[in-house]
């Protein structure tokens, strides 16, 4: 690894941290503009017993030392306790969305990435003819369904009419369905982006000299044309992973997942700030990672590319 490329990896490193101090500032000031508390729900609770739980939790002194605590404590990953579910800190009702969370992300999108160039690939291979003017029809479909249009006609068909598998994603069999909601807007736009990048590749020149000396139809294909016309993919790979992250905020509760975005929105209902605070800023960091770890395979994939 080269000096530059170490000095642009820190670079990036020093702008994702920029990126998740600026969700952290955002996020605190517009989630306490907004009138109302964490406890102004319950029922019938005097004014006395309000004071004290604000009193408890730090939310009766200044905004201002608020923001300046919760910086101090985020250092440490010190995220506190959950207003609302007592006796339980924040880092565990994460740690324990995350592990089904991460299972239903890396799944969707491993099949959206394998699904999705080979269908491409496919496509590209046998250009105007029957296969590719089915996939393109297929993928037009599911590019303009949002995911949790899918996941209810998934629920609807599946669950309730055929009953081959569980409503309840905690069930055995109950993630199948959510990660199928999930991966399929981001197989479908892959396959679209393979294709057109793999007849982009066809027409340079590279390629054409290689079909000149001979070289056989399907070690160009795979060997040339294909890893050349995966770097768009790769560009494709960051935001994809946000987009699922962001999906499964609403698929999760489609189908009862219990998991990160379950937490977020349950969070978000009931006004828990800590909770709210610490699924935004686990969430905005791997979406940042991510994208850092796409820009990095560029070199994996075309060792010609200098991040520098």
């Amino acid at each position: 690894m080269s000096v530059k490329t170490l000095f642009y990896i820190l670079k990036r490193l020093g702008m994702a941290l920029l990126t998740i101090f600026l969700v952290v500032t955002i996020t605190f000031f517009v989630m306490n503009a907004i009138p109302g508390g964490p406890f102004n729900s319950e029922k019938a609770v005097s004014q006395e017993t309000l004071d004290a739980l604000n009193k408890k939790y730090g939310l009766d002194k200044p905004l201002m030392e608020q923001y300046f605590n919760y910086l101090k404590n985020l250092v440490r990953f010190d995220f506190g306790p959950s207003l609302k579910q007592k006796g339980r800190m924040v880092t565990d009702i994460l740690a324990d969305g995350l592990a089904t969370s991460a299972k239903l992300g890396f799944m969707a999108a491993l099949l959206a990435i394998a699904f999705g160039i080979v269908l491409g690939t496919t496509a590209a291979v046998f250009r105007n003819k029957w296969p590719d003017k089915v996939i393109m029809v297929f993928t037009t479909g599911s590019v303009a369904m949002p995911s949790f249009v899918i996941g209810t006609f998934l629920l609807i068909i599946f669950c309730l009419n055929l009953k081959l598998f569980p409503a309840n994603g905690a069930l055995k069999g109950g993630l199948v369905l959510p990660i199928v909601s999930l991966a399929l807007y981001p197989t479908s736009y892959i396959t679209r982006l393979t294709r057109s990048s793999m007849l982009d590749v066809n027409q340079q020149d590279f390629i054409r000299m290689a079909r000149a000396k001979g070289v056989g139809k399907t070690k160009v294909i795979y060997k040339h044309t294909l890893r050349n016309a995966l770097i768009p993919v790769i560009t494709y790979v960051g935001p994809m992973i946000a987009y699922i992250l962001t999906g499964s905020l609403v698929v999760e509760q489609i189908f009862s997942v219990p998991g990160l975005g379950r937490a977020f929105t349950s969070s978000i209902i009931n006004r828990d700030y800590t909770l709210i605070m610490g699924t935004t800023i686990l969430l905005a960091a791997m979406v940042v990672f991510m994208n850092l770890v796409s820009d990095i395979l560029y070199t994996v994939i075309d060792p010609r590319i200098d991040l520098a």
